[in-house]
């Protein structure tokens, strides 16, 4: 991940965007519109909150910490506001639980703290911060505040939209409803799988390097350093693919609305897509330049969709 990419995603968000609301309907009524100005009233306060934060402290996880949170804030406001209808009552307990688990996720491994500023920070930001693309500071600045900060934050309210256009539609909860909620709540528990599966690795591998075991003289699998076991067998990145099909299945309610097939909320839903290949791909730079056969690993085992072969 470097500068020039982050300038594309952003200006490419800029293009396609307003694009997609014009051409892919339907226009925001008075209502909504009222809605999403408050929605994006709390993305500004969050978006400001994450860059003085994060400058302040040096810890950039600031938005990492709200990733899970706001997903519910926003679409509860949005249940509200449009009457608690069925529909938008199972998007906001959907988002619920996906938010509850992950939130719950990145607390075990130490992000939150009673200093709500502090928290361990994920790793991923130091190593992005010492590359020469982020000297000096002031180029980091940036970074931090138009894409950590803002864009991010921007993105994590996209990806609601799908409520935010269901508010007043008034079709009846219907069998293309239960298909999405199948498919996000079959996804949330893949995600869950594949976390407890990282989880239980990490946690043995690291409790016998803490005894003084050198990461060679681990028992297979833990001598590779990475998982390879369970879905991590036939998937690099499991827990990202399930995460952007959640996503994805959550804009199918759109389409169950009577929105149409194609419509100008499913921008959230790709541009985490678009993320999820720059994230995946910077994780496993570092990952390769940890350890000797990740880069292997990679190229035998899909990405993100599970396969049962290798390539």
């Amino acid at each position: 991940m470097n500068i020039k990419l982050v300038g594309t995603l952003i200006g490419i968000s800029l293009i396609v965007c307003p694009l997609l609301y014009i051409f892919l309907g339907p226009a925001l009524d008075a209502t909504q519109m009222e809605t999403f100005k408050l929605l994006l009233s709390i993305t500004g306060c969050s978006a400001l909150f994450c860059f003085v934060v994060g400058e302040l402290t040096g810890n950039n996880s600031q938005m990492d910490k709200l990733w899970s949170i706001l997903p519910i804030v926003y679409v509860w406001v949005v249940a509200v506001k449009g009457g608690m209808s069925p529909r938008l009552v199972v998007m906001a307990c959907l988002v619920t639980l996906w938010g509850a688990r992950l939130t719950f996720n990145f607390a075990r491994k130490g992000a939150y703290s009673l200093k709500f500023w502090e928290g361990e920070e994920d790793y991923r930001w130091k190593v992005l911060r010492d590359k020469k693309e982020f000297q000096p500071h002031w180029k980091w600045m940036v970074f931090n505040l138009f894409f950590i900060s803002v864009y991010q934050n921007v993105l994590v309210l996209m990806t609601t939209f799908p409520a935010l256009v269901l508010m007043n539609v008034t079709k009846p909860f219907g069998w293309l409803d239960v298909v999405a909620a199948v498919l996000m709540l079959g996804f949330i528990i893949y995600e869950t799988v594949a976390d407890e599966q990282q989880w239980a690795f990490q946690s043995t591998k690291w409790k016998m390097l803490k005894e003084g075991k050198r990461l060679e003289e681990l028992p297979s699998p833990y001598n590779k350093g990475f998982n390879t076991t369970g879905l991590w067998g036939v998937s690099c990145h499991p827990n990202y693919f399930a995460e952007q099909a959640v996503w994805c299945s959550f804009y199918i309610f759109s389409v169950a609305g009577g929105i149409g097939i194609v419509n100008w909320s499913i921008a959230g839903a790709l541009l985490l897509i678009v993320l999820f290949q720059g994230s995946s791909a910077f994780g496993e730079e570092i990952s390769a330049s940890k350890y000797p056969d990740y880069a292997r690993y990679c190229k035998e085992v899909p990405r993100f969709f599970p396969a049962l072969w290798k390539r």
